[in-house]
């Protein structure tokens, strides 16, 4: 479903712009330079209305994390609620309204420790399987932009992408660390962050499913 034009939307972004990074090619020469201090960089794609974004910042500490979102009137309400919890987490998760295809324009070579993959579009129709974010062309610009060793952390409700992902993962020599096809039932559940649509499907009784991958040096 397509969401309805937020009003005041480009006014709504620059109030929040001390979160945002407007011209993300800067990033090139030294992406720590968006935060306040360096730390290892995590990457969410595709963060929605930022519940995982927030949740999963304020829980890492440690971590700087740049949340990514094509959609300008869906990163307005990320951005909204990152800005009212600004104040009870670290300076440490920023903001780039954008597409994944520009990421090796944006960020230098392994300078990411994780991407996150959170209830991606499936593009279900076969001709469409180039722009699934598992598609292996996808997966080879993350092998270059994660440190060797440097994790995807993926989850999704869709049966089919996530096991068109499995075989994308072994066709790409990735390996695969852990996996689930029932997260909230597994060892991991109780440090899970969920996204909106996560707690939608899980309310729903829908399985998600989960896999950890390391893109080996």
């Amino acid at each position: 479903m397509r969401m309805r034009r937020k009003k005041h939307g480009a006014e709504r972004i620059a109030a929040c712009s001390a979160l945002l990074i407007e011209h993300p090619e800067l990033l090139m020469a030294d992406p720590s330079a968006a935060f306040p201090e360096k730390k290892p960089l995590a990457l969410e794609i595709g963060c929605g209305k930022g519940a995982f974004a927030c949740g999963t910042a304020a829980a890492n500490p440690d971590v700087n994390l740049i949340a990514m979102e094509r959609v300008a009137d869906v990163a307005c309400l990320a951005l909204e609620k990152a800005t009212e919890c600004a104040d009870t987490r670290p300076d440490n998760l920023r903001f780039i309204i954008g597409n994944a295809e520009n990421l090796p324009e944006w960020l230098p070579a392994h300078s990411l420790d994780t991407i996150y993959l959170n209830f991606s579009d499936p593009w279900p129709k076969s001709g469409y399987k180039k722009r699934r974010l598992t598609h292996r062309g996808f997966l080879e610009k993350y092998r270059e932009l994660l440190v060797p060793g440097g994790m995807l952390k993926f989850k999704t409700d869709n049966h089919d992408l996530f096991f068109f992902s499995l075989e994308e993962f072994e066709a790409c020599g990735l390996e695969i660390v852990w996996k689930t096809e029932d997260l909230h039932a597994s060892e991991l559940a109780a440090t899970n962050v969920m996204t909106e649509y996560e707690a939608n499907f899980t309310a729903k009784g829908m399985p998600i499913y989960s896999a950890h991958v390391r893109f080996p040096a």
